[in-house]
């Protein structure tokens, strides 16, 4: 895959890559808390191993993404569903189209999985570009921090997603993972 005159190849994390993420992780957010989540997902039973992607250039990883298991409640029940967290991309990477890459590869995973729809919690201008739309329009809600806007909460539709089915609406709980990241 060739982004921007950058060659990545997309694959799915292996064990031996888990050091490698954790580092890339840590360098995109400044922050051991992202990478303390992504272990935290791994080992947990809303892991997808094929949802879980790397980026690989001249033999370095130099971007990671998850789509993992989280839950749609809603009067009807509660609904299994996905969602993309983290991304991550290294620093001196950014702008370059990894992200976009993963982002790409990580939707398709799941588009082919039969899953109906991926949320985030994200910049509506930087996944709007991956047809990422507000949440809100299509009946979600996921709890935001405060400082971010109600269209961070964001969902993008798959090819199995079903306007009738009204399981596909209603609030996202995050899996137990997350406790504790702000």
């Amino acid at each position: 895959m060739t982004c921007h005159a950058v060659y990545v190849e997309i694959r799915e994390e292996q064990a031996a890559d888990h050091a490698a993420i954790r580092s890339v992780v840590v360098a995109a957010f400044g922050s051991e808390a992202e990478g303390d989540l992504v272990d935290r997902i791994r080992a947990s039973p809303e892991y997808v191993p094929e949802m879980a992607l790397v980026a690989v250039a001249d033999g370095t990883i130099v971007g990671h993404v998850m789509v993992s298991g989280a839950i749609l409640r809603s009067d009807l029940g509660d609904r299994p569903i996905v969602m993309l967290s983290p991304l991550a991309v290294v620093p001196d990477r950014h702008r370059t189209g990894v992200g976009g890459a993963l982002i790409r590869a990580a939707v398709a995973v799941a588009d082919r999985r039969g899953e109906p729809l991926v949320v985030l919690e994200g910049s509506p201008t930087y996944y709007g570009r991956f047809d990422f739309v507000p949440a809100a329009e299509h009946g979600i809600t996921i709890d935001l921090p405060d400082w971010a806007p109600a269209e961070a909460a964001q969902v993008r539709l798959l090819s199995s997603y079903d306007a009738d089915d009204a399981s596909l609406r209603g609030h996202v709980v995050y899996p137990a993972g997350f406790d504790g990241l702000d």
